[in-house]
């Protein structure tokens, strides 16, 4: 139960973090996906703020047995790279190219209005 209210919490604070850093925001986004254009580079902050925190948890991860609820960290894959994986990142950059919405921030859209 305690894995679910943490998950809970932690996609709660994620859409949050979405709505609040206009990732929600499809013309912000499409004017950030936008180089040769009128480019707006603040959601490179966005993803700057959330790679550093994120590559720390990483190094820390990579010394741990189980994580702090007690579930086994898994082994890292190793990376592959297939006809799936090419097609799915064409997919999911066309998506969000041409809506201006990827799949968090489309669900913390839903979600937070």
């Amino acid at each position: 139960m305690l894995r679910l209210v943490m998950a809970a919490l932690a996609g709660g604070l994620f859409g949050a973090g979405l709505l609040v850093s206009g990732m929600v925001d499809t013309t912000k986004v499409q004017g950030w996906l936008d180089v040769f254009g009128d480019w707006d580079p603040t959601l490179a902050f966005v993803m700057g703020g959330a790679i550093l925190p994120m590559a720390v948890a990483w190094r820390i991860a990579a010394r741990r047995k189980v994580a702090l609820l007690g579930t086994p960290i898994p082994p890292r894959p190793e990376p592959k790279l297939d006809h799936s994986l090419i097609l799915g990142s064409v997919l999911f950059g066309a998506g969000w190219g041409l809506v201006g919405l990827c799949p968090g921030p489309a669900l913390a859209s839903l979600t937070f209005g």
